[in-house]
């Protein structure tokens, strides 16, 4: 018996990993190929994380709204700009263990900000010198 406890122990903090990576739920279409934005920060994540007992049974989900907000809260004070999430990256994971499992979502994004295109001085047009007559 005493030779099987280590074995035991061993078992018991041994674990396996698996991950996935969803597609995007919703997408739109904005134009970046103009300089018409900033990246404010890059790779920004949130986490949310769950249990679940024997693997199977769950007593905690992870879930996206968690995750985001995790997100956002990473970001910092965002009212009165223009900014937008892209690159995002939806990952589902799990930590398997003997007796439970720990599944984990993770959202990543690289945050940018929409520049105001008037402040722009190529952007303006400059007056045409007036015409002189000889």
């Amino acid at each position: 018996m005493s030779r099987l406890l280590p074995c035991f122990l061993l078992l018991a903090v041994t674990a396996c990993s698996t991950a996935s990576i969803s597609p995007p739920i919703a997408s739109t279409h904005v134009d970046l190929s103009r300089s018409n934005y900033s990246v404010v920060r890059a790779d920004v994540t949130g986490v949310s994380r769950g249990i679940k007992l024997l693997g199977v049974v769950p007593i905690m989900s992870p879930s996206y709204r968690s995750a985001m907000s995790d997100l956002y809260s990473r970001i910092g004070p965002m009212e009165g700009r223009s900014l937008a999430l892209v690159n995002c990256i939806h990952e589902r994971s799990n930590l398997y263990f003997i007796l439970f499992s720990v599944p984990q979502l993770t959202v990543r994004a690289d945050v940018i900000e929409f520049l105001d295109e008037s402040a722009d001085p190529q952007k303006q047009s400059n007056p045409k010198p007036e015409e002189t007559r000889p």
